[in-house]
């Protein structure tokens, strides 16, 4: 939270630069404020203001003769307590609805379709995150017999997320024995994590399952693999070519570290797999990234969650000069719908 208590004039020249900045992405003078019809002051009265604001630290003059552009001060003072709700559109309501209507499979399916519909919405960079996990858990097996040699594995985790593997035995296996492997497979490991499928339960599964014991190892195997894959998080990426529309990464060592920051993923993930807990929006402005490389951009994401527990999230990236209201109003209404897809599917 913000220490500082602004006069109803500081408060509305300080939204009208940043939303002037927002949208032209130039240096904002008097001159431009004058025009604001919120504003009935003169130019002079408008002048010390906007000094004063740059001696609090919310605005910041890059050049003598320019006007004011705002600081990572102002621009969280503006989300925290002047951004107005956006209104979003019909067309945009629809194009969201559109894309929730669609069959809710795999949870990385949903984000990335979430991820590229954001992207065309607001012209920046859109992120689909599934995030690392301390502790992973199978809720339950499926699987489909493949021949008396193989068959398909199918781990479904407690957050949604859906991973296969092909098993491939020696052993001869009837479809009838196959489902009793099932069974026990289900019975002794579902709901554990990988910490707690420990070898006296390996032990213990083949004990129950006699002959049917060499199953066991390789589906065990396949188990932890899986669980360190959900585990380590994932991130995709869409609308890359929208930074170039910003002067703000227009100097090619700027770019090349965004573009660097993009393919190593790692920041972005830690960024977000530490994120505060049961705050499911965030806000990160310039250096509140703790990232070299975004400095000079802001990054939104808002968490979605299948029964109770975050699974994953979409974001947005761009420059500081972002308009927070739009993204923001369009974060929330996908993620929520999404979270709430997830639940009609599990009550259905």
């Amino acid at each position: 939270m913000h220490e500082y208590e602004l006069s109803e004039r500081k408060r509305l020249i300080l939204q009208a630069i940043v939303e002037s900045h927002i949208r032209y992405g130039e240096p904002v003078g008097s001159k431009t404020l004058t025009e604001n019809q919120q504003l009935t002051c003169s130019s002079a009265t408008i002048r010390n203001e906007m000094a004063e604001l740059e001696t609090l630290g919310f605005l910041e003059q890059p050049h003598a003769s320019a006007g004011r552009v705002p600081t990572e001060l102002g621009y969280r003072f503006y989300v925290d307590t002047l951004a107005q709700k956006y209104r979003m559109t019909a067309m945009e309501i629809e194009q969201i609805n559109r894309t929730l209507r669609q069959r809710i499979g795999e949870l990385d399916g949903i984000l990335e379709s979430a991820s590229r519909l954001v992207s065309s919405f607001t012209n920046y960079t859109a992120v689909a995150i599934r995030p690392r996990t301390k502790s992973n858990t199978i809720s339950r097996f499926e699987s489909a017999y493949l021949s008396e040699h193989s068959f398909v594995l199918v781990f479904v985790f407690a957050g949604g997320e859906i991973k296969t593997r092909n098993i491939y035995t020696p052993l001869s296996v009837s479809p009838e024995e196959f489902s009793t492997f099932m069974q026990v497979l289900n019975l002794a490991f579902a709901g554990l994590t990988s910490e707690e499928i420990t070898l006296p339960r390996i032990v213990e599964a083949e004990k129950l399952l006699g002959d049917l014991a060499p199953l066991v190892n390789p589906s065990v195997k396949a188990m932890y693999e899986v669980m360190n894959e959900a585990g380590s998080g994932d991130l995709k990426i869409d609308g890359v070519n929208h930074l170039l529309e910003y002067p703000e990464y227009s100097e090619p060592k700027q770019l090349k570290e965004m573009l660097d920051l993009f393919e190593d993923k790692e920041n972005i993930l830690k960024l977000v797999s530490n994120g505060e807990e049961g705050k499911d929006l965030q806000v990160h402005i310039g250096s509140e990234n703790a990232i070299g490389a975004m400095s000079n951009s802001a990054f939104i994401y808002r968490t979605v969650r299948r029964g109770g527990e975050v699974v994953g999230a979409v974001g947005v990236i761009g420059p500081t000069r972002m308009d927070y209201s739009r993204v923001i109003a369009i974060l929330n209404h996908l993620s929520e719908g999404i979270t709430d897809a997830f639940e009609e599917k599990e009550d259905f």
